[in-house]
Parts: structure tokens; sequence; C-alpha cells
């Protein structure tokens, strides 16, 4: 008859009241629900890894790592988190340029002069406002000010602060890097260099430079504040424009170390002694004297016009390609948004 439905039909096309065609597709289509429910609404991707670096100028890493709060944030989502020692800016400029993080610490100089010379790299987050860089001089030298650096050996990491610091210290008593020998040793090296004896002065970087003024008598040459950038966490573009609900996360856990560093200080300054294997005298004049960490995590005006001070030392010293507008990469360098979100009111 006309109309009626054959029972055994449905009962072999159906199955739990699904058609079985439109099972299979559900079947074949699980795999690729179930990656899309780790990622966002907008089809954002988790990454399997994400490689972040620590450090021990940035003791927020060194907590971070220490508590495991990164993997805690990602558990959920099976995202790996593999942790890169920097030994200094340069470092974490070499493995943000290599693809071999997505997170490098590096001083707010290091990341504008990177950026300048074609790395594709954004500043999300500042993690410090640091004295962490002065002209360190032996015990019992004779050198007493920066015009005395004449002629001398000096060493110094190339890209890094303590290296900008140097030049720009050198400018303001009328000299060049032209006029004193630039040895370049990685921060740790330049400290023993110093005290051997093979230099004249160290452009030092903390908790070095800490540990060889308490250990071996070594003293600051010249401090200014006013020339140490920032500390800068960098992101490599790419990882930025693909993955920005991860890079949030790394903020927020960013910002949950910091607040626990200004809460137990003493317990940061264990962390810091025990990751760096320095004593705890060490760390606490690291952290304690020489490291703010209250200052606005949010890159803006006031780290833009510290790097802008930097800018005529880049040409003058040829660290740039000639006709590179260096602030219009300024102009480029930061990405504030996500850390906004985070830490809006500070």
């Amino acid at each position: 008859m006309r109309g009626r439905t054959n029972p055994t039909r449905t009962r072999n096309w159906t199955r739990n009241g699904m058609p079985l065609r439109l099972a299979a597709i559900v079947l074949l289509l699980a795999p690729l629900l179930a990656t899309v429910s780790r990622g966002t609404l907008a089809g954002e991707e988790t990454p399997d890894e994400i490689r972040v670096d620590y450090a021990y100028y940035n003791p927020s890493s060194l907590v971070l790592r220490r508590f495991g709060w990164l993997e805690e944030a990602f558990a959920a989502d099976e995202t790996e988190i593999k942790w890169v020692l920097s030994a200094g800016s340069n470092k974490a400029n070499e493995y943000l340029r290599a693809d071999a993080v997505d997170f490098g610490s590096t001083a707010g100089a290091a990341a504008l002069l990177a950026r300048a010379n074609g790395s594709a790299i954004k500043t999300v987050y500042v993690f410090s406002k640091p004295e962490w860089a002065a002209l360190v001089v032996p015990a019992g030298s004779e050198i007493t000010d920066v015009a005395g650096l004449k002629g001398k050996k000096v060493a110094a990491t190339k890209g890094t602060d303590p290296y900008f610091f140097l030049l720009r210290s050198l400018a303001q008593a009328g000299l060049s890097e032209n006029d004193v020998e630039v040895v370049n040793l990685q921060h740790a090296d330049g400290k023993t260099a110093l005290e051997r004896g093979d230099v004249d002065a160290w452009a030092g970087l903390d908790p070095f430079m800490a540990q060889t003024e308490i250990e071996a008598g070594s003293t600051l040459l010249y401090r200014n504040i006013d020339f140490n950038s920032f500390g800068f966490l960098n992101v490599r573009e790419e990882f930025l424009a693909d993955h920005p609900d991860q890079t949030k996360r790394i903020l927020e856990a960013y910002e949950r170390a910091r607040r626990w560093i200004l809460d137990n200080p003493d317990d940061a300054a264990q962390i810091l002694a025990e990751e760096a294997k320095l004593s705890f005298e060490v760390a606490q004049r690291e952290l304690a004297e020489r490291t703010v960490l209250t200052t606005s995590p949010i890159p803006g005006p006031e780290h833009a016009a510290v790097l802008a001070e930097v800018i005529p030392i880049f040409e003058a010293e040829d660290q740039v390609k000639e006709g590179t507008d260096v602030q219009a990469v300024l102009d480029e360098l930061f990405a504030p948004e996500l850390i906004t979100e985070v830490a809006p009111a500070a």
C-alpha cells in the first residue's frame, strides 16, 4: 500500500535511531572533533609542545619551572612544556630566531636589536625592572672612572644589556667601542676572566655580578639604572598569531609567579640560589636590592622611552644595517593586548 513503511527495511539502515550512513560519518569525524576540542572555539589548535626558556636573570621563570605551573596550566591539553636554559639575552635571541624556543627572556635593548636585524619576535610581557648591569673592576683596581677604561680590555657579552650598558657608558665619557678592547665572553666567563686578571673590567650581569662582589671583592666602577633596559618576555611572532590562547595562559602563569615572588621574597631568593648554585646572600642581593618586580608587566610608553635612548648607540656602533628605521621597528615590537587582559590594573 502506498505510504506504508517496511519495518524490516528500516531496521536494516538504522542503529539506535541513527541512520547508518550518519553513524559512519560521525565515526570518521570523531578524531577531528577530539582535536578541535583541545583548541579554542575559533579553531585554534593546541600544540603538542611549547618551548619556554628559563634564565637566572628572570626569577619568574625559575619559580614557574620549580612549581610546574605551566605544566599544570596545559595538563588538560596534554601539551608538554620543554624548558631551555638561556645563558644571556644573546642566547635567548639565538633560540628564538632558530625556532628552538617559543618564548625567550631578554633585555629590552636586546629584543629591539634582534627585531631590527630581522628576528620575527614580539614582546608580550615585562618581567622586571632590573639594575642587573654595571661596569665591574677587580679588587684593588686602579681604574676609578669610565674614562680610565681607555685602552683597556673589557669583557662583555655582545647583544646583551651589559654590552649596551658599556657602549652607553663609554659614549657618556666621550669614548666609543674603538677606545677599548671588547673581549666577547658569555656572562659567567666574563666574571671568571675578571677575577683571573685576564681583563681589566667587565660589563657585568647579575647574579654573577653580585657573586663577584661578595665572594671576590670586586667593585662596581659605574652604576646607572637608567642605562638598564627592562626584562622582556618575547614570543615568536608566528606562535603568537597561531596560538593566542596558549600565549595568554603563559602570561597568566607569569603573573602568578611574579605575585608569588612579591609575597615570598626569601623563598624566591632560595630558589634562585639553588638553581644558579649561588649562596643565599648573593641571590638575595640580586632580588632584594637590584630587581624591581612591581613595575607594570604591560609593555608600553615607559619601556619604549628607555629603548629610544639606545637607538643612537645602535646606529653609531653599526649594530644594525645601514638604512634601518629602528624607531619604526620599536613601534612594532610590543604586543600588549593579552597581558592587558590578564593584568589590566597592574
